[in-house]
């Protein structure tokens, strides 16, 4: 049985911005310590005031026992009045220290209530100054913000301001936008490619049609017929790999148990006796101990799958490629022609590739590892690829333990 929720206060919010908002809050505050100390200063110098006044005014010869004294007194919004023990004292004197006594508390109020005005206009000029100066930046931010679009950014907010909180945010706001301009021209990219290659295959389609259906050699409309079922299945394994790629980047709608081992044993078995293996002397080999990630078993098997093929495919004759799954990790290494280390970052980019395609038979699209790397993002896995110094590249994609992802 659900417990009905609290009613929830609403919150006081003072009117304007937010620097309408400071300006009051800063304002409010100094006029406040204004104020305190006003009163301070007039409930400490009242106390004295009547022994100063008398010690001041009284003639020499008097004895101090002779004073007045002031133990005696009521308080209230009247002045302090005080009944001399002493009745040798002079009753001008007496009368003359009230006198003095209140005529000097009243300019004292007078006088600190006028400044307290004063410190309050400034007090609230002071604090309007103050919260423009600290919202500065935040000004800037936002001007950037409204500037920015799809064609400029590569602008940056570039803040001057010393350390602190807000020189934080506008950092934080440049790394944002960086992230963004890689993203937006990933997409750029992406799009581009994709209708690059779907423009060639329909190309290569449309002109092996037209040579096909102006010839009645049977040799050349076999030769034709096989180029066309070709680029009909490369233009669906394209069509394939964006869909899967469409699918692991919206993420995973349920999670189970998967033995990672089983795929890579079962990935390894097929790649083994694949027809570009054996027509290349690749061998495929599979060191496992018992692997289980959590995620979806189809995304999870197309990861292993394309890493595996990956390998195979990108690799040279009498090469090997070598799968292992231990830990919470699967590392795929193979052979093949040097990588340069610094365009190892740029192969999990959507058709990617380490050479210009030829668009050779058997040649991918250049989506395999940018499916893997989607893949390992949907299921929170880290994945970090380097060249082996004699050639070909080792992939690793380490999953996280059940605690971590949760």
């Amino acid at each position: 049985m659900n417990r009905a929720s609290a009613p929830r206060i609403p919150r006081i919010r003072l009117p304007g911005g937010e620097r309408g908002r400071l300006t009051a809050l800063y304002g409010g505050l100094l006029v406040l310590a204004g104020a305190i100390l006003t009163g301070l200063i007039n409930f400490l110098v009242g106390r004295g005031l009547y022994m100063t006044i008398v010690t001041a005014v009284a003639p020499a010869e008097l004895e101090p026992g002779h004073l007045p004294d002031t133990s005696a007194t009521f308080t209230g919004s009247a002045l302090a009045t005080r009944v001399p023990r002493d009745q040798s004292a002079s009753d001008s004197l007496i009368t003359f220290t009230k006198a003095a006594e209140q005529a000097a508390q009243s300019e004292l109020l007078t006088v600190s209530l006028i400044t307290l005005a004063v410190f309050s206009v400034l007090s609230v000029v002071l604090a309007w100054w103050m919260a423009g100066r600290v919202l500065r930046p935040v000004g800037v931010i936002t001007r950037t913000a409204r500037r920015l679009s799809g064609e400029n950014l590569h602008e940056r907010i570039a803040l001057d301001a010393p350390e602190g909180e807000l020189k934080q945010l506008a950092d934080t706001f440049d790394d944002m936008l960086d992230r963004i301009e890689h993203l937006v021209g990933a997409q750029k990219r992406f799009a581009a490619n994709a209708a690059h290659e779907l423009r060639t295959s329909l190309a290569v389609q449309r002109a092996a049609a037209e040579i096909g259906l102006d010839t009645r050699d049977p040799e050349a409309v076999a030769r034709i017929r096989r180029k066309l079922i070709e680029v009909a299945d490369s233009s669906e394994r394209l069509i394939e790999g964006l869909l899967l790629l469409s699918v692991s980047d919206r993420g995973l709608d349920h999670r189970e148990p998967v033995a990672l081992d089983e795929l890579a044993r079962a990935a390894t078995a097929e790649y083994a006796v694949s027809q570009q293996a054996r027509d290349h002397g690749i061998t495929v080999r599979v060191r496992t101990t018992p692997v289980t990630a959590h995620g979806d078993p189809v995304l999870l098997t197309h990861l292993v799958h394309n890493l595996v093929g990956n390998a195979v495919r990108y690799n040279h004759d009498d090469g090997h490629v070598v799968v292992t799954a231990h830990g919470r990790t699967l590392e795929v290494t193979n052979s093949g022609p040097h990588v340069p280390p610094e365009t190892v970052p740029y192969l999990f980019e959507p058709f990617r590739r380490l050479e210009e395609r030829r668009h050779t038979r058997g040649e991918g699209a250049g989506l395999g590892l940018s499916i893997v790397a989607s893949i390992a993002r949907a299921h929170h896995a880290h994945i970090h690829a380097e060249a082996n110094p004699g050639g070909g590249l080792t992939v690793r994609v380490t999953f996280p333990t059940p605690e971590a992802r949760s």
